[in-house]
């Protein structure tokens, strides 16, 4: 029985060296032998390979975006709070674009009409406890506000102070039903009492029964004793249209202010009234039409019709000869 195993480890021991051998002997002769049975087993199984991996692709790529899934809602919720701030960025910049310009404006008023202006911001709008139409400004007793001081803007008149506190002050608007301001007409010394109608239109009465008034009329404040509660100068509205009643005592006239009263961002409180009257120096520019294009349209005679001026020409008859 030993011997016999021993046989046979000897017969496996020379087995495999011989053919240990030939495969080296072939494969010095250039027979490639292993990389054709590697060719072999890659025609039989990659088929099926490639069946496996189209079958399983999806499989694989569904579970791949569940596991980005989290990161891409992440990125998403960036972008939109990004957006977010974006819009809001821009908002700011344009309020504070229209601030800054509604600044320059009073400040180019002011400075025309020598006016000594402290300037606010309205912080809200509405009605108060005693006027349908006030705002509230952002300056107060701090600043030298006091009742009765004129407020305006860059296009002309707002109103006048009412109520006064520390850092804030209630201003009655030109359009609450219980305003009431002397003007006269640009350019003549015609004055009325103008009215608040409770809207972007008032009515103004003129007190001179023999005055008149027609559309287009510039109205500014014609000004108080010491400049409370109106200096003098300030541009107030325009006449659009003088209503014939018959029977009236006096001419009325219905008035556009001049003041976008529902959006007043920047305005300024008059705390010293100017030396000098400016007179008509406040009057806003008429704005300039633009111009029509004309077309000029040239009739073409008929022919045979002779043209003014022109000389006639003899046209040569063919003659036949016979």
């Amino acid at each position: 029985m030993r011997y016999g195993g021993d046989n046979r480890s000897r017969l496996l021991f020379v087995t495999l060296i011989v053919t240990s051998l030939f495969l080296i002997t072939l494969d010095l002769r250039g027979v490639s032998l292993v990389t054709g049975l590697r060719h072999s087993t890659q025609g039989v199984f990659g088929p099926v390979q490639r069946a496996a991996s189209d079958a399983f692709s999806p499989v694989g790529n569904f579970f791949s975006d569940i596991a980005h899934l989290g990161r891409t809602r992440a990125q998403l919720k960036n972008l939109q709070e990004q957006n977010s701030q974006l819009r809001t960025a821009l908002v700011q910049r344009k309020d504070i674009e229209t601030q800054i310009k509604q600044l320059k404006s009073v400040l180019n008023l002011a400075g025309t009409g020598g006016y000594k202006i402290v300037s606010a911001k309205v912080i809200s709008q509405g009605t108060s406890a005693s006027f349908s139409q006030s705002i509230t400004i952002d300056v107060g007793a701090n600043a030298h506000v006091t009742r009765d001081m004129t407020v305006i803007c860059g296009d002309g008149l707002v109103g006048v102070v009412k109520e006064v506190y520390s850092s804030t002050a209630l201003v009655m608007l030109e359009s609450d039903p219980s305003f009431r301001v002397g003007v006269r007409i640009a350019g003549s010394q015609e004055i009325g009492i103008l009215t608040g109608q409770g809207t972007d239109r008032a009515i103004m009465q003129l007190l001179d029964t023999q005055s008149t008034v027609k559309v287009g009329d510039v109205l500014l404040a014609r000004g108080s004793e010491g400049g409370k509660p109106f200096v003098p100068g300030v541009p107030v509205g325009t006449v659009t249209s003088v209503p014939n009643s018959a029977g009236q005592v006096s001419q009325l006239a219905e008035v556009q202010f001049f003041t976008h009263l529902h959006s007043l961002g920047i305005v300024s409180v008059v705390l010293t009234p100017p030396i000098n009257d400016p007179r008509d120096a406040l009057v806003p520019p008429k704005p300039i039409p633009t111009p029509i294009p004309t077309v000029t349209i040239y009739a073409t005679p008929p022919l045979g019709t002779a043209t003014p001026g022109a000389t006639p020409t003899a046209t040569p008859t063919p003659t036949t000869k016979k």
